[in-house]
């Protein structure tokens, strides 16, 4: 039998309510797909920032570097931590000293669920960069409090950075519809972003058979509104990404079907996986938080431990209860009744 360690870090908010459904819903695929779940939760959140002065102990890293796996809840409660403190305290460092520059967002709409537009097909697979670019952390204030204050944020792209995350999402590309839109603003950011469409164009020899398209972004989001159906793959920035998954979240029905994966591709590190809905503390403990997008989160990881099988069933468990209504609609249905939809579908 097959056992994979998992780092379960529920985190803040509803980040330990839908952790708690997403591992009911784990442990009955471990058991009827013969392969164990072995994890150990670290309780780091806010809460311990507000203790210690840090939302993980000094040796965070070291202690979950031996796992197969990273879980993550949610992270943030912005009435007490501010949100820059929370994300560069825990999220950023983990993914960066992993080195899980894949960021991995599927958007489509499952059986039963309504999304605000009206399009057939819709299926994009979102690749964001994950570890440089925007998201960098170069840069500072100066004279802060005064009139000729000064703040600067410099993005940092490296040719490694970006050809990888590049031929990543060709891969990507390849093994599902053979099409890939770069997503840049070329246009305006004549250095960093010129540079990227043109390693993009570098990494496309490499690819004959996948048809490639560049768009800038502020296109690309009328795209994602006005014909979603045509794209496939989208590859972008640190940024760029993060606000075009924010949108296709919103075109599969919302965050509450919103997965995501962290990967370090080479397996040289764990990756982790998470949904992206937020804490939500003011829905906190009151069994209301939807947990698809945290199961689904889940299979993502039974996927990229090779438990191909077990990660189909359950996806296939959550459309089945979606496609008799349940957890399709905010509000409607309790973290419990949503959890125990799929439990039944699974065991089913």
């Amino acid at each position: 039998m097959n056992t994979h360690r998992i780092a379960l870090i529920p985190g803040d908010g509803i980040g330990v309510d839908v952790t708690a459904a997403t591992m009911q819903v784990l442990a009955a695929a471990a058991a009827r797909f013969g392969f164990a779940l072995a994890t150990e939760t670290f309780p780091w959140s806010c809460q311990t920032y507000l203790d210690t002065g840090a939302m993980m102990p000094a040796d965070g890293i070291a202690r979950l570097r031996g796992f197969d796996a990273i879980y993550l809840g949610a992270v943030g409660w912005p009435e007490t931590v501010p949100d820059a403190v929370s994300l560069h305290g825990l999220l950023l460092p983990l993914r960066k000293a992993f080195d899980q520059y894949a960021n991995i967002r599927p958007h489509r709409l499952l059986k039963g669920v309504e999304g605000p537009l009206r399009t057939e097909g819709f299926d994009i697979l979102c690749i964001r960069e994950n570890t440089e670019g925007e998201y960098s952390g170069a840069g500072g204030r100066v004279h802060q409090g005064r009139d000729n204050e000064v703040a600067t944020e410099t993005a940092i792209f490296t040719r490694k950075g970006v050809e990888r995350i590049l031929r990543f999402a060709f891969d990507q590309a390849r093994a599902r519809r053979g099409h890939l839109t770069s997503v840049t603003k070329s246009n305006a950011q004549k250095y960093s972003m010129v540079f990227w469409d043109e390693i993009t164009r570098e990494v496309a020899a490499d690819y004959p058979d996948v048809t490639v398209s560049h768009m800038h972004i502020d296109a690309m989001a009328a795209k994602m509104v006005m014909a979603p159906q045509d794209l496939d793959v989208v590859v972008a920035s640190n940024l760029f990404g993060d606000i075009l998954t924010d949108l296709g979240a919103a075109i599969q029905g919302g965050l509450g079907f919103a997965a995501s994966a962290n990967i370090c591709p080479d397996r040289s590190a764990p990756s982790m996986f998470e949904p992206v809905h937020g804490s939500a503390p003011d829905i906190a403990g009151r069994n209301i938080a939807n947990p698809i997008a945290a199961i689904w989160s889940g299979a993502m990881m039974l996927d990229h431990l090779g438990e191909t099988a077990a990660a189909a069933a359950v996806l296939a468990a959550v459309e089945t209860a979606t496609g008799r209504g349940i957890g399709c609609r905010p509000g409607a249905h309790g973290t419990g009744e949503i959890t125990a939809a799929v439990l039944a579908a699974l065991e089913a």
